[in-house]
């Protein structure tokens, strides 16, 4: 249970770089849009926006100037560009304010190069698939909240059910499941929605616990 974590942070880690190395034709493939015909503006990193769930969304110039990125691409903005690196950004400049829409991000100084435009896999509906736990994934305080596969995929459920279904979400055994499936360049994730040891033994895999009423006083 100890090595699967790091082996798959690795693998995202080695993907990201993989996409970013290879610049923005390999980022662009499923595009019909060019980036570079974009006006460009420099600048270096102040700092990293984020969304109320700790996303980077964007980055701030030290000229004040605002770069809105994809939420989607958070950890690839990350493996990019950081605060203090020079950079050029090609995207959409708004009328009246320092804003950009980002289209394409390079770091000056390594060349690496992230492309945002086109949208990750949509979620499809719900898939069925089967294969081998690798390790638990846990909440900060210790609760289990889902797994990695043996392929890198990872699945997330609720802790009470993570618990509830324990038997059946153990490291090294074979698992089976159905749930909401999205692709992203760094990784691939379910949201599942029922888990077995086989297709045909899935157990339905509820929401968030209600939360305990309130007293009135």
């Amino acid at each position: 249970m100890t090595t699967g974590a790091p082996a798959f942070r690795l693998r995202a880690a080695g993907l990201a770089t993989l996409l970013l190395a290879a610049g923005p034709a390999a980022a662009q493939d499923n595009s019909v849009w060019d980036p570079g015909t974009l006006p460009e503006t420099k600048g270096t990193v102040k700092q990293y926006t984020l969304t109320p769930r700790g996303d980077v969304d964007g980055l701030i110039l030290a000229d004040g100037t605002e770069v809105k990125l994809p939420p989607r691409l958070s950890g690839a903005v990350v493996f990019t560009v950081r605060p203090g690196d020079a950079v050029s950004v090609r995207g959409m400049r708004a009328r009246a304010l320092p804003l950009i829409d980002g289209a394409q991000i390079r770091n000056e100084a390594t060349g690496a190069t992230l492309v945002t435009l086109g949208g990750p896999e949509p979620a499809a509906g719900e898939t069925v698939m089967s294969g081998r736990i690798a390790a638990l994934l846990h909440g900060r305080r210790g609760e289990v909240n889902g797994a990695l596969l043996d392929d890198g995929t990872t699945l997330r459920l609720p802790p009470h059910e993570a618990a509830r279904l324990s038997a059946t979400l153990q490291a090294g055994q074979p698992v089976s499941l159905r749930g909401m499936v999205t692709r992203s360049p760094l990784g691939t994730v379910v949201e599942v929605r029922a888990l077995g040891a086989s297709p045909d033994t899935l157990t339905e895999v509820g929401g968030p616990p209600p939360r305990p009423p309130t007293s009135v006083r």
